[in-house]
């Protein structure tokens, strides 16, 4: 899609406060730091329109930005940050579980994690959540330029391995905001699920 207008419409932390035009809604989840926001200014071809932080956690809203009038990006809050209180992460995970369960204009879930790494407990848990609830999701491996193209095959093995992937109801993508590889393939998926 080529993106000429996007706004940042409102930050909702309840049902309430959602959108009312029945736009279709791709949320974007992930632990801090992954790269959602890179990933959503790669996508929406801005430089800095979903802020980059060097403060993992900074994200404590769902974020809805309308983007050509067609669909909102939903910027969901970082998990597994440490500097945020035990009750401040259950607030989090509420509004998240309300947001994901309830909202029928939710087509899918691109859900980050860091090509590098093997998934965190998190990751792992936040996927089989979402599977459970049979919503449409795309795993993305963020960060991809810093592996090497030969071992590309052994990351996504491994990822998919810990993430228990099932391939009959979920996609897989490397993805790298530097190069800006994958970001037609992550268009794909949004526009098929739209």
């Amino acid at each position: 899609m080529n993106v000429n207008n996007v706004e940042m419409v409102m930050s909702a932390v309840s049902a309430a406060q959602y959108p009312t035009d029945g736009k279709p809604e791709i949320a974007l989840v992930g632990r801090s730091n992954v790269g959602k926001s890179s990933l959503t200014n790669t996508l929406i071809q801005r430089k800095n329109f979903a802020r980059t932080s060097s403060q993992p956690g900074k994200t404590q809203t769902l974020n809805f930005y309308d983007v050509e009038n067609q669909l909102y990006f939903v910027d969901v809050p970082g998990y597994g940050y440490a500097k945020v209180s035990k009750k401040q992460r259950e607030a989090f995970g509420n509004m998240i579980e309300e947001y994901i369960t309830s909202r029928k204009q939710l087509r899918g879930v691109i859900s980050l994690v860091d090509a590098r790494h093997d998934p965190s407990e998190d990751d792992v848990a936040m996927y089989e959540w979402l599977h459970y609830y049979n919503i449409p999701i795309l795993v993305v491996a963020t960060k991809s330029d810093k592996i090497s193209k030969s071992k590309l095959n052994k990351y996504e093995n491994n990822i998919k391995k810990q993430l228990g992937f099932d391939s009959s109801a979920s996609d897989f993508l490397f993805f790298s905001s530097e190069t800006k590889y994958g970001r037609d393939s992550v268009w794909e998926w949004i526009t098929a699920h739209m």
